[in-house]
């Protein structure tokens, strides 16, 4: 793939810090599936890159933590589709959508607010009306 993994925004993985492996494909298949070696494994030693920033790279170890290689190194394999080149695309995207959300910022921390006093004035209305609904439907089934 001449074109580097984009990350996010102008932040890109370079094809030199990348490591291709191809093998055959398991499962079943004609006689193209046993000469050809339309598997693709990508592979990213995430810990010894200087493509992503520290801090990109440090909640990107401690998120895919479980996923690593020796606690370094990111895998990626592809055998859907039967050309290579296919598999390598599907690769990259999913090495690409890894890396990205991995390196996203944590969300905000949710401060918790007080309901208003119209929202819970609503709320207790909502229920008054209701039980009266349902005993209503009590009384008609017993006259």
């Amino acid at each position: 793939m001449p074109e580097p993994i984009r990350v996010r925004g102008s932040v890109a993985v370079p094809d030199a810090e990348l490591v291709w492996r191809f093998s055959r494909s398991s499962g079943p298949g004609g006689q193209h599936v046993n000469t050809s070696d339309t598997q693709v494994e990508l592979r990213y030693d995430l810990a010894a890159s200087t493509a992503l920033p520290q801090v990109w790279k440090d909640r990107a170890l401690e998120r895919l933590a479980g996923r690593l290689v020796d606690g370094r190194v990111l895998v990626v394999r592809a055998s859907e589709h039967r050309s290579q080149w296919r598999n390598r695309e599907v690769a990259a995207a999913r090495m690409a959508a890894l890396l990205g959300e991995a390196t996203a910022p944590p969300p905000k921390t949710r401060r918790a607010t007080k309901p208003s006093r119209g929202m819970i004035e609503s709320r207790l209305r909502n229920k008054r009306h209701r039980s009266e609904l349902k005993q209503g439907r009590g009384r008609q089934a017993n006259d």
